[in-house]
């Protein structure tokens, strides 16, 4: 389950990607703009301002991101929002733009995925798509290296052994061209600064939105355990990422790829 009120503690850090992904969406009128793996829509809604007359569109898998992103909304409005799985979509010929951001790291197999999607463009069809890459990151090691431990290897065990990496850029531009797009792949590291403010360790706050989330539930059930894990997780973050003048850097990778199937002229 997904918690989005969790998830939006940091919310301006976790959009910057967004805005810098559709950036460079060069589509000037489309008709139908498409967000797979919406979450609670405070980015998707942003996508009626960039494209005002489009037909703008949120799906997630989440119900509770759904429900958040329609009480946002106040209802049915400018953005169309539903529940679904983003791996049993594939867009239609109406579809201009379709949009993904920070989903595809979930995926196993995206880059069948990807490939299927962009096949599917039509002619003058955009995909972007945008991924966190720092799963070799001090924060993912310490959390699966604690999953790893005799302490917690029993329940936690798989997460450890199941690491999400993704592909890199030059991998998203192979995709994209054996598909038939014109590719505009690249990869940037944010460093967020995190505040600093006397609750638990900022990086772990962050991680309890996102890559936390298989711990929760598999210790869901048993009383203490979930606060036991972060008790010991959280001096092993706060090594990692000291705290310095009441921020802390957080150096967090992200890969970009953005695919243009170029309309045909007779």
């Amino acid at each position: 389950m997904w918690n989005p009120e969790t998830y939006l503690r940091f919310a301006d850090d976790r959009a910057r990607p967004f805005h810098d992904l559709v950036a460079r969406v060069a589509a000037e009128r489309p008709g139908q703009v498409v967000d797979l793996g919406c979450g609670p829509g405070n980015l998707t809604a942003t996508l009626t301002a960039r494209w005002p007359q489009a037909q703008v569109s949120g799906i997630d898998s989440s119900p509770e991101m759904i429900e958040k992103a329609l009480a946002d909304q106040g209802g049915p409005g400018p953005v169309a929002y539903r529940v679904g799985d983003v791996r049993d979509y594939l867009p239609g010929p109406e579809v201009d733009v379709l949009v993904t951001n920070a989903v595809l790291q979930w995926v196993p197999g995206q880059e069948e995925l990807v490939g299927r999607w962009a096949r599917a463009l039509r002619p003058g069809g955009w995909l972007a798509l945008q991924v966190p890459g720092n799963h070799d990151a001090p924060a993912h090691q310490a959390l699966r290296e604690l999953c790893a431990s005799s302490r917690w290897s029993a329940r936690l065990g798989h997460i450890a052994e199941q690491p999400r990496s993704v592909p890199g850029p030059q991998a998203y531009a192979g995709l994209l061209r054996a598909a038939g797009c014109a590719a505009d792949t690249w990869e940037t590291t944010y460093v967020h600064q995190l505040p600093v403010t006397g609750g638990p360790h900022p990086v772990l706050t962050w991680l309890t939105g996102t890559a936390l989330r298989p711990v929760r539930a598999a210790l869901a059930g048993e009383p203490g355990a979930w606060e036991q894990y972060n008790a010991e997780l959280e001096p092993l973050l706060a090594e990692a990422y000291p705290a310095d003048g009441g921020v802390v850097d957080f150096p967090f990778r992200r890969v970009f790829a953005v695919g243009h199937r170029v309309a045909t002229t007779g």
